[in-house]
């Protein structure tokens, strides 16, 4: 018998009570369903709704489900559609008519926002330490690799000479606006919208206020009908997951590059490499390509959500269900991904002189010949083309910058003097462009140490 079946006469179809319940996902919201669901009574038993004695009654009947849920002593039922209505069938089976009274002054659609909200907190905090622990891991990196020289690019093609640790604390700064990105989307997730009913609120006298500190929310919902018809939040964490993946797969394209014989900058480990079934010679990078892959899939989450909500008038409406398989996805999808990333990127050998003689070839310093000319008194355009006209000598030539006499240099340029040679080494090259976010040794440095202050003081304001 359906919970909320009196006014009907009739029993819905079959297929129509498997394709309108939503137990088969949203049975993994029953652990803030059923903390929902005794703050909620305590605060009726407060409120002399209920008697306290009926109120204890039910908060102890609920911590017993929840225990016998863990323990996978209880089946869940399609009948009773969803976990809300499973938990309080539990309830009424456990304890009879007294459990009747737990529904009353809300509403499923205020007790469903209610869980939604309680699972994306933690599912945030737990990605939040998720991301720390990767910068981390590249913070570890970039300590080992400060003076590796690799090339840096710009349209896949080599511009200019960098470090591998600049290079890896680009992505920590993705990965730190990630975390921040999750921050802000908390704070809109951490309002309690119990009290709002189905769409009015109630008649009854609630303190919202009481469930909100005992659930830990920082604020109520200011308007009921927002509250049961908001999933903003949802799609803001969708949003910032999408973030995510985005950074995870560029990093992921570069390692699939750099672990391919053209560039062979890294090994990638045998636990996190597969190999093919027909060809004996091949170690895969499917780590990397299945993050990559995986992005989509996160993308996806994100466009169905702002699909599904994007003509629906106030306030609650069935459509709003499928927000659950979407939200859970994106949970799941970026938590593996993030962890999987980390672990291949811990493991991951770097071939430094690969990188080296790599910086040496595709003219890296030509920006830096024509920055000496500058220094010598020639305006800057004057110079480009002085470089650029070296630069298609030497290709015809076949042969480097610094493969140069001082002869054939001056031979573009009187300007040239036998300093050239050390103004165009890869190391000064880079140690030179030491400005504040520069990859000169100095300021990657300084960029260490504010980020390790910053992994430090982040950690500590968690565990708070």
């Amino acid at each position: 018998m359906k919970l909320w079946g009196g006014r009907f006469e009739k029993e819905t179809a079959r297929e129509m009570d498997d394709f309108h319940s939503s137990i088969h996902f949203d049975y993994r919201l029953y652990k803030y369903d059923i903390l929902g669901s005794i703050a909620h009574a305590k605060m009726l038993g407060k409120q002399n709704i209920i008697s306290p004695e009926e109120a204890e009654t039910i908060c102890r009947a609920l911590s017993e489900i929840l225990e016998e849920i863990e323990n996978g002593t209880v089946k869940f039922s399609i009948e009773a559609e969803d976990i809300h209505m499973n938990v309080e069938s539990f309830l009424i089976k456990k304890i009879g008519d007294l459990g009747k009274k737990l529904h009353t002054g809300r509403s499923r659609n205020d007790q469903v926002a209610l869980a939604t909200r309680m699972y994306t907190k933690d599912a945030i905090k737990s990605i939040q330490s998720q991301l720390i622990e990767l910068c981390e891991t590249l913070l570890h990196h970039s300590k080992q690799h400060m003076r590796t020289i690799m090339p840096g690019y710009t349209h896949l093609q080599k511009a200019q000479p960098i470090t591998l640790a600049h290079h890896f604390m680009a992505y920590f700064e993705m990965f730190r606006r990630d975390y921040h990105r999750m921050e802000d989307c908390f704070k809109r997730t951490d309002v309690m919208p119990l009290g709002s009913g189905a769409l009015a609120a109630t008649t009854y006298p609630l303190d919202r206020e009481y469930v909100a500190e005992l659930l830990g929310f920082s604020s109520i919902s200011r308007n009921s009908m927002d509250a049961v018809s908001d999933r903003d939040f949802v799609i803001e964490f969708l949003f910032c997951a999408s973030m995510v993946m985005m950074h995870l797969s560029r990093f992921c394209e570069e390692i699939i590059l750099w672990a391919s014989s053209e560039f062979d900058f890294i090994e990638i480990d045998d636990a996190y490499s597969t190999g093919s079934s027909i060809m004996p010679q091949k170690k895969n990078p499917d780590a990397a390509e299945l993050v990559r892959g995986k992005t989509g899939r996160v993308y996806g989450d994100l466009m169905a959500v702002l699909t599904v909500m994007k003509s629906l008038p106030l306030a609650y409406n069935k459509d709003m269900q499928e927000d659950k398989e979407a939200l859970f996805d994106g949970i799941d999808t970026l938590q593996k991904c993030v962890k999987v990333f980390n672990n291949m990127l811990k493991t991951l050998t770097f071939k430094t002189e690969n990188m080296y003689s790599r910086a040496l070839e595709g003219f890296t310093n030509a920006t830096d010949a024509a920055d000496y000319l500058v220094k010598k008194g020639l305006p800057f355009r004057d110079a480009h083309k002085v470089i650029g006209r070296l630069v298609m000598y030497c290709i015809k030539e076949k042969k480097s910058l610094l493969d140069l006499s001082l002869q054939e240099l001056q031979g573009f340029s009187p300007l040239f003097e036998r300093d050239v040679f050390d103004a165009l080494s890869l190391e000064t090259c880079v140690n030179q462009r030491n400005l504040p976010g520069g990859p000169a040794a100095v300021s990657v440095s300084s960029a260490l140490n504010e980020a390790q202050a910053w992994i430090e003081w982040t950690k500590k304001k968690e565990t708070k």
